[in-house]
């Protein structure tokens, strides 16, 4: 298997320039330095050859560079590149209409347009405060919701992103997100771990710290990402709505990761039987051109002319660019997603057979999180181990990326084919074994 020599000397070139113009806030995973990309494969500026297991962050939803949604920026791009929000464009009112028809709700909804998943929860938190004269809200540990001031006080994965930048927005209350790997409460006789945290909720949260009237919204990550890709338990969305609608709060979810086909529905809230009052998207909307947007059931959109917009949301180019992977998503990828989903999953629980430091494989469709322990037997987080994994992958010619504590996340172009993953889980694995034999892990679980 070939092992690069990485960063290569175009690629050392083009980092040491970026170090003295470029923001060192950037978190960059390791020295990967793009040239040009196709579907599934990519390729560095030194020639390298990759399988991308990553997509950008779950944001090259059709793979790289699709021919569709290229030819689609090509076409929009000779009629005109910009009009502000003070004026209309057919494209923008498509779009509108497409969301609209694949929203997980029954009633009729509108679209705010913007340019990122941050914006759209922010555009949430907006609307939530304005619909229902209420001013604070719940939040979960482990989530991500960008790094924008208001979305950054939802954020909870990492302390690193609040230091220095406090205080937040006020009026966001966090509690544990339903983890059935690593639980935090004590379940009762025949209560499903969802149902125990959102008991909690309404007996500590509701009943001794916030008065139900003056919350304005639950804001939740169907499936949290950063956090680690864990799935809550069946019991917690339908305890979660019925929570929600008992006391007038608005359950928003954030789908920008889990969204726009990524589990093998449109949105990963539809695996869970229950409808949300807002969603915000982002990431594989269209394809990697900045597009985001929130989805609200249309009783709740009440703000009223000029009490909210942007310039850029909503661009003619990103909504090209979204109509197109819409056209492909529905066409070819969703199905695809189920059924190269279920193949991964499958060959992910034969590697974690075989490897001690395997703690735990989970996902659904093309979002699979893969969990390293210390032990399976402690489910220590391995983090170090977790990241020489990503390291080795790299150098083999693998591109993923980690969340969480100590998981490696499975989120390749929803186009990817069984035999390029075929591919990647050789490389992923070899990795693995690398990693345990370097921590001196015994291959006896």
């Amino acid at each position: 298997m070939q092992i690069y020599d990485l960063p290569g000397p175009k690629a050392k070139a083009i980092i040491e320039r970026d170090s003295a113009v470029i923001s060192p806030s950037y978190a960059r995973a390791y020295s990967f330095v793009m040239d040009h990309g196709k579907g599934s494969e990519v390729w560095d500026v030194d020639g390298n050859h990759f399988l991308d297991f990553a997509a950008g962050i779950a944001v090259t939803a059709t793979g790289h560079s699709h021919p569709k949604v290229v030819q689609a920026i090509k076409d929009q791009s000779e009629k005109f590149l910009h009009i502000s929000a003070d004026f209309y464009h057919e494209a923008w009112v498509e779009l509108g209409e497409r969301l609209d028809q694949i929203a997980p709700f029954k009633e009729d909804a509108v679209s705010f347009m913007t340019n990122s998943g941050t914006e759209s929860v922010e555009a949430a938190i907006k609307l939530a405060r304005y619909h229902t004269g209420a001013s604070q809200f719940i939040g979960f540990l482990g989530a991500f919701h960008g790094r924008t001031l208001g979305s950054l006080s939802f954020t909870a994965s990492k302390p690193l992103y609040h230091e220095g930048f406090y205080p937040l927005m006020n009026g966001v209350v966090h509690v544990p997100y339903p983890d059935p790997y690593r639980p935090v409460f004590n379940q009762r006789p025949g209560e499903d771990y969802g149902e125990t945290v959102v008991r909690y909720i309404e007996d500590q949260v509701l009943g001794k710290l916030l008065p139900a009237e003056d919350v304005a919204g639950l804001l939740v990550e169907s499936i949290q990402g950063e956090g680690g890709y864990i799935i809550p338990p069946a019991g917690f969305y339908p305890a979660l709505r019925d929570l929600c609608d008992r006391h007038d709060i608005l359950l928003i979810v954030d789908e920008v990761q889990s969204g726009m086909g990524r589990t093998g529905k449109w949105w990963a809230i539809e695996h869970f039987g229950i409808e949300p009052d807002i969603v915000c998207v982002g990431k594989g909307i269209a394809s990697g051109i900045p597009l985001g947007a929130i989805i609200a059931r249309k009783s709740i959109v009440t703000w009223p002319l000029g009490s909210h917009g942007n310039t850029y949301g909503g661009n003619p180019i990103a909504c090209a660019a979204a109509l197109a992977t819409l056209d492909l998503i529905q066409d070819e990828y969703l199905q695809n997603t189920k059924e190269v989903g279920d193949y991964a999953l499958d060959a992910l629980n034969e590697i974690a057979v075989r490897h001690p430091s395997v703690g735990q494989v989970r996902g659904i469709g093309l979002m699979i999180g893969v969990e390293f322990v210390k032990s399976k037997q402690t489910r220590e987080p391995a983090h170090d181990l977790s990241e020489r994994v990503v390291h080795r992958a790299f150098e083999r010619g693998l591109l993923s990326l980690g969340c969480g504590k100590s998981t490696i996340r499975i989120s390749p172009p929803l186009s990817i084919t069984k035999s390029e993953l075929d591919d990647g889980f050789e490389i992923f694995e070899e990795s693995i074994t690398l990693a345990e034999k370097e921590f001196q892990i015994s291959h006896v679980a």
